[in-house]
């Protein structure tokens, strides 16, 4: 199926859209802070519902991508799901008390505590590429901070759209959590409503246009994007470890997520013989790419040219293509694990994120050149390290930025509840997942309360001893 809007799937118009985040905005004024019993009923409710419909969902992405395996959904999304509800359902009470704080020495006898209240409405502004788990995250994380949700799934998978809407409907009341479905207007609608956050998934360039969608209503923005993770490939770390490692990253979801590896930097005199490795361990894990259910199609037609055209212009400029073969995966939209060497640096595949199963290989001399390549880029999402020396390790870490970091391994720093997750400078800002997303998508109310025998009213003018005194002790002599 092409990815487009299938025209059975209802859309909401601007009215209705307004008409729900009024009636949420009215909920939120009725409700007030929900109790940790309410907010856990939630939760509850969203486990089961996945559980429930599970195949069902499985199903629909599949449909949707045209393929993708049945592993890799319950793998990517229904196991961080219900993986992430269980974290925050065990500590949500301790996140929810009351935080006690200091207060100044002048400003005593007086108690200070920060409560974590909802929000109010939050919007959720989801992507294609794991249309569950990019969807039902923050979901969960703005329904344990006691929030309503308004959620925008993308128009790219409809079937899973569709599917999501209609169990959500049965699972909440529209009031609390409710789903509207429609293309690109609808969601330049939905990012110009009055939220009390609005949280994006998706690439740079589309957040720039909901940052400045938000910005007239001063909602504050969690921007969650991508660009091009880089991998070093330190000297002395097993080679056919490193490329395993690397090729089950890469090659998952077709290479289709956000923190998958985009580009490796591998000593020179190592560059061919790793490009090799790296397309061995491929066709181990994907003995053939046609009518083979584990390897996942690319989501639309668009997206499969725009990576056609990328092998087409890398070879172009001189590079060199390595690919499995693939006789027939085209009519699939499947495009065989590609390994790409001789690169230039201009080309659309070192100037884009990829997100497809296309790596450039690019060499490097010293640490400090695969440091400073970095560095002459955008901070990106993800950042991997294979090395058996800390001081690599320590090296990297401290002269670069990026949003996460997995060393000797990739992508697995996204998955822990206890890290937070998202981007730095272009690649993003701000980060959720467990406790981070519960103070993301909560306000942290600076609470001060006077003991009835506090003296501060008499810090007042006419300015007398008192004040003098005060001023003294802060202030020294």
């Amino acid at each position: 199926m092409n990815a487009s809007l299938d025209p059975a799937i209802a859309t909401q118009s601007k009215g209705e859209m307004h008409s729900l985040f009024e009636q949420q905005r009215a909920a939120v004024a009725r409700i007030g802070s929900p109790s940790f019993e309410q907010r856990v009923a939630a939760l509850d409710a969203l486990a089961n519902m996945v559980k429930t419909h599970r195949h069902e969902l499985v199903q629909a992405i599949s449909s949707d991508f045209g393929n993708r395996a049945k592993e890799e959904t319950e793998l990517g999304e229904l196991m961080p799901i219900l993986n992430g509800i269980k974290h925050v359902r065990k500590h949500l009470k301790s996140w929810m008390r009351p935080e006690r704080r200091k207060v100044g020495i002048a400003f005593r006898p007086a108690s200070a505590q920060i409560l974590y209240q909802p929000l109010g409405v939050v919007g959720i502004l989801a992507p294609w590429n794991y249309p569950l788990t990019l969807t039902l995250a923050p979901l969960t994380e703005a329904l344990a901070a006691g929030n309503c949700v308004m959620v925008k799934p993308s128009e790219l998978t409809p079937r899973t759209a569709a599917l999501l809407q209609k169990l959500i409907a049965a699972t909440f009341s529209a009031d609390q959590v409710t789903v509207v479905t429609g293309g690109p207007e609808i969601a330049a609608n939905f990012c110009a409503l009055p939220f009390d956050h609005l949280l994006f998934t998706g690439s740079t360039r589309v957040g720039k246009h909901v940052m400045a969608a938000a910005a007239p209503n001063l909602t504050p923005v969690t921007l969650e994007l991508g660009g091009k993770s880089p991998v070093v490939l330190c000297r002395g770390y097993p080679l056919k470890k490193a490329a395993r490692i690397v090729a089950i990253g890469k090659f998952f979801n077709a290479g289709q997520t956000c923190v998958a590896p985009d580009y490796m930097l591998v000593p020179r005199e190592l560059v061919d013989t790793f490009a090799e490795t790296i397309l061995d361990v491929a066709q181990e894990l994907y003995p053939s790419i046609a009518g083979n259910r584990n390897y996942t199609s690319i989501v639309s037609d668009q997206h499969c040219n725009r990576l056609m055209c990328m092998i087409q212009e890398a070879r172009e400029r001189g590079a060199t293509i390595r690919q499995l073969s693939g006789a027939g995966a085209i009519a699939e939209r499947k495009i065989p694990p590609t390994v790409i060497t001789g690169i230039s640096a201009e080309s659309a595949v070192m100037q884009e994120e990829i997100f497809g199963p296309l790596l450039p290989v690019i060499p490097y001399d010293t640490l400090d050149d695969a440091i400073a390549f970095i560095n002459r880029r955008p901070k990106p999402l993800a950042l991997y390290c294979f090395s058996i020396r800390s001081t690599d390790v320590e090296s990297l870490l401290a002269r670069t930025r990026s949003g996460g970091v997995t060393i000797n391994g990739t992508m697995l720093h996204a998955t822990q509840e206890d890290l937070p997750f998202g981007g730095v400078g272009e690649s993003g800002m701000g980060a959720y997942h467990g406790r981070d997303g519960f103070v993301r998508l909560s306000q942290a109310r600076g609470v001060m309360k006077l003991s009835r025998f506090n003296m501060s009213d008499r810090i007042a003018a006419p300015y007398g001893r008192m004040t003098r005194f005060v001023v003294r002790l802060m202030l020294g002599k």
